[in-house]
């Protein structure tokens, strides 16, 4: 698999062309519909609010997605995929709202208009390397409490929840694939694992 990136926050750009406005907003996919909502009340007057989103599943798979909302048919939300898999990018979405300006673009205009407000957008991006992110239970005596804690903040995990229970400590963490391994193998020295 291509090493795939992501984003952590949204960004935003803006492009014109031939007096329509196309805004172009790359949110984090957990934050898409909510923005999407958002951004139809905010811009209720926008001709348009085109969508295309790419999200990775637990077993690999692929899910992608585009709408037009009333432009002619794969002429906006196909071509910001399009940008989307070219610039390999996972766990996000673009929506760029239309103004229109009065004069017609075409299919060609339209699919370079699209596409170009999507790419201005992911050039004002902070792109990071995307990560599998999981979850794991840490479990440990109250005496090793200090040692499991530091371990968690040295390894960058995000404690979820904690449990204390009659011996100990039951500590959720989530975090990239390749700290939680490493969090098993400090488990494991100190025979916890």
């Amino acid at each position: 698999m291509a090493t795939l990136k992501t984003i952590e926050t949204e960004f935003y750009a803006e492009l014109e062309e031939k007096k329509s406005r196309f805004l172009a907003f790359l949110v984090p996919i957990d934050q898409f519909e909510a923005r999407l909502e958002a951004l139809r009340i905010e811009h209720r007057k926008a001709s348009h609010h085109v969508t295309a989103f790419r999200r990775i599943h637990d077993d690999d798979h692929i899910e992608e997605g585009a709408k037009d909302d009333g432009e002619p048919a794969g002429t906006s939300g196909m071509p910001m995929l399009k940008v989307l898999i070219g610039r390999e990018l996972i766990d996000c979405g673009v929506i760029v709202v239309r103004y229109f300006g009065g004069t017609k673009l075409g299919a060609g205009g339209l699919a370079r208009a699209y596409s170009g407000a999507a790419s201005r957008a992911i050039d004002a991006a902070q792109l990071v390397v995307w990560q599998r992110l999981m979850q794991y239970t840490v479990k440990g005596r109250f005496d090793q409490t200090a040692d499991l804690e530091r371990q968690i903040s040295l390894l960058g995990l995000d404690v979820q929840d904690r449990h204390y229970t009659e011996t100990g400590v039951d500590i959720l963490v989530e975090g990239p694939e390749a700290q939680i391994e490493a969090m098993k193998d400090f488990l494991h020295e100190l025979n916890l694992y």
